[in-house]
Parts: C-alpha cells; structure tokens; sequence
C-alpha cells in the first residue's frame, strides 16, 4: 500500500522516512512488527524502541509544544502513523497513553493535569493502564459498580477491573468509576487517574490464548488518589469515557489495517506454494479475503478523509471496527487451514509462528474495544434507526 497525502506534507514524509530508515536498526530492525493491542512480546525491546522515538521527538507529534510535543496538525499525525505502519516498526509499549489517555487530557483535562502526565507521557517515564471494564461491565461500560468516596482532599476507590491492556507494566491507572453512590447506568460516574504504587492496588496478570500476559486484572482495596485527579468533572464521567472511546475510534486502526495487508499478501503466497489456487472453493475464499483489506482501506481512507476536512466521520467509522475483527478472524482461519497440519503444531514451550500467533490473537477483536455484538446494536439503532434493544 502507497499513498500519497499531498505536496503539503511531503517534507514530513521524507523527514519521518529518513529518521525510521536510520534509526530502525539493529536490534529494533530484527523485531519488525512485534507486538500489538493484545500482544506484549519483545515488551523491553519495545520500551526501548520507544524511548528512542521519544528522543528523536516522534512520539506526540500532534501535541502542543508546551507539553512536550510537536504541535503540528492531523495530516501530519496520519503521515506519522502511516510510515511507521509502512516500514512494519515495533508496535508501541506506551499505546495506551499516546492513543487513550494523553487525547483525553488534552480534550478534557486541567492545565495542572496537563503539565503533570503529558512531558512523562512522552518522555516514557510512566506508563499507564485502562480501567474501563469490570467482571459485570465489560462492553456495557455504564454498569460499572467500581466506587470512589471522597475523603477530605483525597478520592478512596475500591472494586475491580479487568482486561487491562499492559496493565502489569502500569504506573498509572484512569480508572471509571462511581463517585454517585444513588446513580444508576451513565450518571454519578467520575474518571480518576489512580498511582499503582501503594497499598490497596493489586495487579494479577492474565495468560491468554497464545501464552502471553498482556492483560490484567487489577483489585482496588481503599486505593487513594488526589481529589484533584478527576478528569472532567465530577459525576461526568461517561461524557470523559466515550471522548476516549471516540478518540480510539478514529485512526488507530490504520496501522492494523496495514498489518492485515501484510498477512493477505502471506495468505496468498502460500497458497501459491501449496496449490490451493487450483482449488476453485479456496481460490473464491482467497479472493474474498483479498477484497475484504481492500474494503478495509477504502473505509479507513474515507474517515481519514472526514477528519481532515474537520468533520466528525460518518457510518463508514462506526463499521470499520465490526468489518475490520470479523474479517480478520476468517483471514486467520484460513490460513490456518491452508498451512495444514504445519498450522496446528507448536514449538518448544508452546513457541507459536507469527500466523498461529496472530490468529489466535484476532479472536480477541471482537471483544475488546467494544464487542460485535454492541457494534450491531450501535449500527442498527444509531446509523440505521432500528427500535432499541430491550434493557432489563
């Protein structure tokens, strides 16, 4: 995939290519493409990988310059993106904060809260969890029962979250709670930024498919944090929550879009080695799946497009993520079945290739981020005005 953003930009994109040509060497080079939303390998080679952006000033390149960033505009931010997709780079270990959090702060947080988190943000000095969903409250965000009392200056939060991204590398936590004890669903709930480091935060990681603990589950036991660390306002919280929701919506899919190419073009040579081009059923679900990342592309390059135009992206930006988790898992699975008998074998210690490893990874997407089952309800009552789901 090659795309050109216009004459505006090209000296950026020169400059970004020159720097990732020179600095993604040796060590960073071997691990091309390692990593992702729901994959912690390399996790040290990564942090490194991105301590090195940050010295070069790559990391908030969309960020005003008086925290730390490099105040430039959104085409910039998608060129940065997109280049680093290109050149297949280390997928970042401080996503949840670059691409969450630091949005979030920017849009709704104080100046104090700005210029306390965002320079270590970027510096890749603290490094941050999501506590969004809990046991009972996972894509229905508004049933979180995790609760915050205020005492004198400080907040005390106790309950429990899970499904935490990095969460055992985090030095901090926003954490979703409820600040209004006789609230119910999307009111009385307030974002707190939560230190881990102090007696009452328990972090117990999570093994998942293909052996790895990139998720967590974390215990608040009377866990303290400032009274002046909510974000927004009291009680509003799910106005801060669907900001950073809406925020993740946007363009992170790129990178994976690109990554789904990669593994397209992998589809297709190795049923070239193995002859399955001259089965008609499989060469149909080959082709199938070919198209499909070219959908994907055109339904990321059209929001791309709403963005930089200034407007809030259409329909096209509620499905990119149900179409992108459904049709990865199927591209998975093919592979799967085209590497045969190969596909299902794993190495030493469990060691998984890169398409068992991936594979195993997709049947994640359609959970995490908003399940499919939640997108539909959200495309059938907010895009196409279908009658609302019955709540109990």
């Amino acid at each position: 995939m090659e795309l050109d953003f216009g004459p505006a930009v090209r000296g950026f994109r020169d400059e970004v290519r020159d720097w990732l040509a020179d600095h993604l060497v040796g060590e960073f080079a071997e691990h091309r493409g390692v990593g992702g939303p729901t994959d912690g390998a390399a996790w040290e080679v990564r942090l490194a990988w991105d301590r090195e952006l940050s010295a070069g000033g790559w990391l908030g390149v969309g960020w005003p310059q008086e925290y730390g960033g490099r105040g430039l505009g959104l085409l910039e931010e998608i060129v940065f993106e997109y280049e680093y997709a290109r050149v297949n780079a280390p997928y970042r270990a401080t996503v949840n904060a670059l691409d969450l959090l630091g949005p979030m702060l920017l849009k709704m947080g104080s100046e104090a809260q700005k210029k306390r988190f965002l320079p270590p943000i970027l510096g890749v000095e603290e490094l941050w969890g999501q506590g969004f969903s809990e046991p009972g409250a996972g894509s229905d965000l508004a049933s979180v029962r995790t609760r915050a009392e205020r005492d004198g200056d400080q907040w005390v939060v106790s309950g429990q979250k899970v499904w935490t991204s990095f969460g055992i590398h985090a030095d901090w936590l926003y954490v979703l709670t409820r600040t209004d004890p006789r609230s119910a669903r999307h009111k009385g709930l307030s974002m707190l930024l939560v230190p881990t480091d102090q007696p009452g935060v328990e972090i117990r990681p999570i093994r998942n498919l293909a052996g790895q603990d990139e998720f967590a589950e974390i215990f608040l036991s009377d866990a303290r944090t400032g009274a002046d660390m909510v974000v927004g306002e009291v009680d509003q919280g799910w106005r801060t929550a669907m900001a950073t929701l809406g925020i993740e919506r946007g363009t992170t899919l790129l990178p994976q879009q690109l990554a789904f190419e990669r593994e397209a073009e992998a589809l297709i040579d190795l049923a070239r080695e193995r002859g399955a081009l001259d089965d008609p059923m499989l060469r149909r679900r080959i082709v199938d799946a070919w198209i499909s990342v070219r959908i994907m592309r055109t339904t990321n390059l059209r929001t791309i497009a709403e963005l930089t135009a200034g407007r809030t992206p259409g329909a096209q930006a509620t499905t990119a993520k149900l179409y992108a988790s459904t049709r990865h898992q199927q591209l998975g699975q093919l592979a799967t079945e085209l590497a045969g008998p190969a596909g299902q074998i794993v190495g030493e210690d469990y060691g998984l290739d890169t398409r068992q490893r991936s594979f195993l990874l997709s049947l994640a997407e359609t959970i995490y981020g908003g399940s499919s089952e939640i997108q539909r309800n959200i495309i059938g009552e907010q895009v196409l005005g279908l009658p609302k789901e019955p709540r109990p």
